[in-house]
């Protein structure tokens, strides 16, 4: 059944009111346990909820960070083992050891030396990135501890 102009408003004000009542639910859900869970957090809520969100960020900050760097390892091994297999497909194609099979060996030591440049590269990046947002979250728990 097709809905009209004015039942298809009706349905969408609908939607939005059940989904404005239900974020609104979730969030006073959270706020209450986060709250009344600590009491100690009742004395000094800034300052502890700053202090463990903080915390919480770094860890993912670092986590972030190791699996970053264990994507850029793979990727590196990826690329290193696809030069590798190409320039032995070069080799038994040809059996005289030609131009083709000396450039084809010259491209994959280039291409191995390229990915660890740029794997290096990549992951002091991440470490910059990561650095950084530990600089910010160690300047936002400063500002609410002072």
């Amino acid at each position: 059944m097709k809905l009209n102009y004015f039942t298809n408003r009706f349905s969408t004000v609908g939607r939005r009111i059940v989904t404005t009542l239900l974020c609104l639910s979730a969030i006073a859900f959270v706020w209450q346990g986060t709250f009344f869970s600590n009491t100690a957090a009742l004395a000094n809520p800034a300052t502890l909820i700053a202090a463990d969100v903080g915390d919480q960020v770094k860890g993912a900050a670092d986590e972030v960070r190791g699996r970053s760097k264990d994507l850029i390892q793979d990727t590196k091994n990826k690329v290193e083992k696809t030069a590798n297999k190409n320039a032995a497909k070069v080799d038994e194609a040809d059996d005289e050891g030609s131009g083709v099979e000396r450039k084809a060996k010259r491209d994959k030591d280039r291409i191995e030396q390229r990915a660890e440049e740029d794997a290096n590269r990549t992951e002091k990046a991440v470490d910059n990135s990561m650095n950084a947002v530990k600089g910010v979250v160690d300047n936002i728990k400063d500002a609410f501890s002072k």
